[in-house]
């Protein structure tokens, strides 16, 4: 492989860059932090909720029978992952340590990712909200608390909408997701 192969930009580097953005525009949404869904407003909180909206995202783009799908699915965890890199360093996270919470960071995403789209494609709401009580709101193995219902209402939702916009739009970087109780649906991203 040569020097300019790895300047070359990917065909789906800048699409999947937008709809990462937008998955974390959604995911500030100040509807997550208050009383009715009671998301901790912390930086675990804050990646927690960027990774249900990017899994969700990235499920969708998977399922899509068109190989592009799977490429934008990658392009969007890259994307997540070179944000969380930066973000890391900006931070002040030393160097020789970045790798390894960046590695850990997509291993919790991983499981976290795994768990919504088992949960999503079973149908199974109990699983569902379980699975964001114990990821998002960091409940113990008790019953859920009651912000789960209402993240699991916006995972189920967001998987709806998604599935229903057309894969032409979300390879160009458009992506909208669903409007939360308390807020505004998400903008294009563009």
């Amino acid at each position: 492989m040569g020097l300019l192969a790895l300047l070359r930009r990917k065909p789906l580097e800048r699409p999947g860059f937008a709809l990462y953005t937008a998955a974390v525009a959604a995911a500030r949404d100040p509807w997550f932090f208050g009383d009715a869904v009671g998301v901790p407003d912390t930086l675990d909180g804050r990646f927690d909720l960027v990774g249900m909206h990017a899994g969700v995202l990235i499920r969708r783009l998977h399922r899509d029978p068109d190989p592009r799908g799977a490429e934008a699915a990658q392009a969007v965890f890259d994307a997540m992952f070179a944000d969380m890199d930066m973000s890391l360093r900006e931070m002040g996270v030393g160097d020789m340590s970045v790798g390894k919470r960046v590695r850990r960071m997509w291993e919790a995403f991983h499981g976290r990712a795994r768990a919504y789209e088992a949960a999503l494609d079973a149908g199974d709401r109990a699983a569902l909200e379980a699975a964001v009580a114990r990821n998002v709101l960091r409940a113990g193995t008790d019953a859920p608390p009651p912000g789960a219902s209402a993240l699991a209402d916006r995972a189920e939702r967001m998987a709806a909408a998604l599935a229903a916009q057309p894969l032409a739009a979300l390879l160009r970087g458009e992506v909208s997701f669903p409007p939360t109780p308390g807020g505004a649906a998400s903008p294009d991203a563009a």
